[in-house]
């Protein structure tokens, strides 16, 4: 990748430029990809922060992203869509081992442990990227020291675009550390929208129909044992709030903990 001519002066609080350690594509929409992290680098998982490229006048193009990768990771995943005509995901998308992305300094975010209230259920609903959040929080042991059940959906539009989420779980269930504490307690449940597959339709229907809590044989939403973090479109979380507010839930935040969370931040 050709680097601007000039750059502006680094500074303690901008972007420090990360090294590009692994591309991986998994459809003609998606890919993702690891970075090196910095040693003062913190986050809980399930946070998100500012990445992106430097313009060709030299100013640098950022956009928030879900790290993907669990807070103890020495390197840091992310997962992106690709726009062929996004600012930053047109470029993006081109990356190769040993280019330099930038990386924000100052990790946030609600989907944490933190705004959510003890439970014994964690329902994570998930469509297209969306899933990059919850890769990191289903990779992270107090996940499961906090939680007797660990419920991960992911719905997207064609089988494809599952690969990733059913690559990371499968990685975590078998993990040599990890698969200890996640096995018995994570499920993976993916539907598609637009093929033949065993589990079809969008997660709000699938929550109000009551297929998804037949299928997974658990009683529905309850706020005295469910707790939700939520994250894809801006229609689906919307729709998903909505039903967790008609189950009885409370939205929650890092300044006042509830039931459930959501996260607005988008890539572009």
């Amino acid at each position: 990748m050709d680097a601007p001519a000039t750059k502006p002066a680094k500074s303690a609080t901008g972007p420090t430029e990360e090294t590009v350690l692994d591309v991986k594509h998994y459809t003609d929409r998606l890919f993702s990809f690891k970075l090196t992290r910095p040693a003062s680098f913190r986050f809980r998982s399930g946070e998100f922060v500012m990445i992106g490229l430097y313009k060709d006048n030299g100013k640098p193009l950022l956009r928030a992203y879900s790290i993907a990768s669990p807070s103890w990771d020495e390197e840091l995943e992310f997962y992106s869509i690709k726009v062929p005509d996004g600012p930053l995901t047109s470029r993006l998308q081109k990356i190769v081992p040993g280019d330099k992305v930038l990386l924000g300094r100052k990790p946030t975010g609600t989907l944490v442990h933190d705004a959510l209230v003890p439970g014994k259920r964690l329902y994570c609903f998930s469509t297209g990227t969306g899933f990059a959040p919850f890769a990191s929080v289903v990779r992270d042991p107090e996940t499961y020291e906090k939680f007797d059940q660990v419920i991960v959906t992911h719905t997207c539009r064609d089988v494809a675009e599952l690969e990733y989420s059913k690559k990371i779980v499968d990685e975590t269930l078998n993990h040599e550390f990890l698969g200890e504490v996640a096995q018995g307690k994570l499920v993976h449940y993916a539907s598609v929208t637009r093929e033949e597959y065993p589990t079809k339709g969008r997660i709000t229907d699938l929550i109000s129909s009551g297929k998804l809590f037949t299928d997974l044989d658990v009683p529905p939403l309850n706020a005295e044992t469910d707790r939700v973090m939520i994250c894809g479109s801006m229609e689906m979380i919307n729709d998903t709030k909505q039903l967790c507010i008609e189950a009885g839930l409370e939205e929650g935040s890092n300044a006042t903990p509830s039931h459930f969370v959501i996260e607005k931040a988008f890539a572009g």
